[in-house]
C-alpha cells in the first residue's frame, strides 16, 4: 500500500476559510469589557446546529505523534463542530475537500498555542489530534436525534509531517 505523505502547515484564518474559522485573538479586540479590564473579540465563528440545538462537550483524547498517519476522514452533514482547546498547547487539524461526495486531497495545520477552530458543516476532516497532553477540548457541536456523522476511510494512507 502507497503512502503519501503531506507537511502541516501553521493554521492561519487565509489559509483555513474553505474548511471553517480559526479561533483566536488576532488584531485589536472588538469591545472593551469589565471595567476596562477584557478585551471581546466577537462573534468569531460561523455556528450551524441546522435544526438542533448547539451543545458544548467536553473531550479527552490521547495525543498523538508527528509524524502521523491519516487514514480516517470524517464528516459531520448536519452542523459544524467547534474544538477549543483547554490547555495552551497547539493541536494537529487535518481537512479535505469534497469531491463529489468523498473526501479530496487533505491539507495539514498546526495550530499555535490559543487557537481553535470551527469546522463548517460537512466539512471533511481527522480525528481530533492532540500533540501534547491532557489532550482536554471543550467541543461546540450540534445535539440531536438525527445521525450526524459520516466516516471515511482512505484507500491509502497519507502521512503528516512537520
Amino acid at each position: 500500500m502507497s503512502r503519501f505523505e503531506i507537511t502541516a502547515q501553521p493554521l492561519t484564518q487565509d489559509a483555513f476559510a474553505p474548511f471553517g474559522d480559526v479561533l483566536e485573538c488576532a488584531g485589536n479586540p472588538d469591545k472593551i469589557i469589565n471595567a476596562g479590564m477584557c478585551g471581546r473579540y466577537h462573534d468569531r465563528a460561523q455556528l450551524d446546529f441546522g435544526d438542533a440545538r448547539g451543545g458544548i462537550s467536553l473531550f479527552q483524547a490521547q495525543p498523538r505523534a508527528l509524524p502521523y498517519t491519516l487514514d480516517l476522514l470524517e464528516r459531520h452533514p448536519e452542523g459544524s463542530q467547534a474544538f477549543i482547546p483547554m490547555s495552551e498547547h497547539g493541536f494537529l487539524v487535518t481537512v479535505a475537500p469534497d469531491e463529489d461526495g468523498r473526501p479530496g486531497v487533505p491539507l495539514a495545520f498546526l495550530t499555535a498555542p490559543g487557537q481553535g477552530i470551527n469546522l463548517h458543516r460537512g466539512v471533511w476532516h481527522g480525528v481530533l489530534t492532540p500533540l501534547h497532553l491532557p489532550g482536554l477540548f471543550a467541543v461546540v457541536d450540534r445535539i440531536g436525534e438525527t445521525p450526524n456523522l459520516e466516516e471515511f476511510f482512505l484507500d491509502r494512507p497519507y502521512v503528516v509531517v512537520p
